[in-house]
């Protein structure tokens, strides 16, 4: 399995052994967990390091998680959507099934960005019958205890329940 991601992938300003992505392995024993994230990592970038990373691990799932830094930054929802578009697809023609981790941005970006943004996962993963979380910070987000000092980035105490966030879709994933 292919983890590509930004910060929250990462884990920035975690340990990486107490990241979501690592403590994975320990939930998937016979899937091995590689994980290609990159802190401040766009979908531009992801899109142009997937091709290499696909040839080079063969993975039979591949996990998405980028979208946030671009939307932090205001890029057009229509260039988001046709990066992760272009990732689903180069992950499918290299064997791999995808799941797409969501993610929101916060409402100060107004109401139809952050409505565009949000629809942009959803729409992917039912235009391309990709599995889907929703959003990858469900009940950690909003709580101040489970955010580093930023308010974006979660915290060590956040990173086990990131995972019980996805390992119910992922799961399913790797035992098909």
């Amino acid at each position: 399995m292919l983890v590509l991601g930004d910060s929250i992938g990462a884990a920035l300003g975690v340990p990486q052994e107490q990241g979501w992505v690592s403590l994975l392995d320990g939930h998937l024993a016979d899937c091995p967990v590689i994980n290609a994230s990159i802190s401040g990592e766009t979908t531009e970038g992801g899109k142009a390091r997937l091709p290499l990373l696909l040839a080079e691990h063969r993975p039979r799932v591949v996990v998405i998680e980028l979208g946030g830094n671009d939307g932090l930054r205001g890029f057009p929802p229509a260039a988001i959507r046709s990066n992760l578009a272009r990732m689903i697809t180069d992950a499918h023609e290299a064997g791999a099934r995808v799941l797409l981790l969501g993610m929101r941005i916060p409402p100060n970006y107004g109401p139809r960005y952050t409505r565009d943004f949000h629809a942009i996962y959803h729409d992917l993963a039912a235009q391309n019958g990709t599995a889907l979380v929703p959003f990858l910070l469900e009940g950690i987000a909003t709580d101040p205890a489970l955010m580093q000092t930023d308010g974006i980035h979660p915290s060590a105490a956040a990173q086990p329940l990131i995972v019980a966030n996805v390992l119910p879709v992922l799961a399913n994933m790797v035992r098909d």
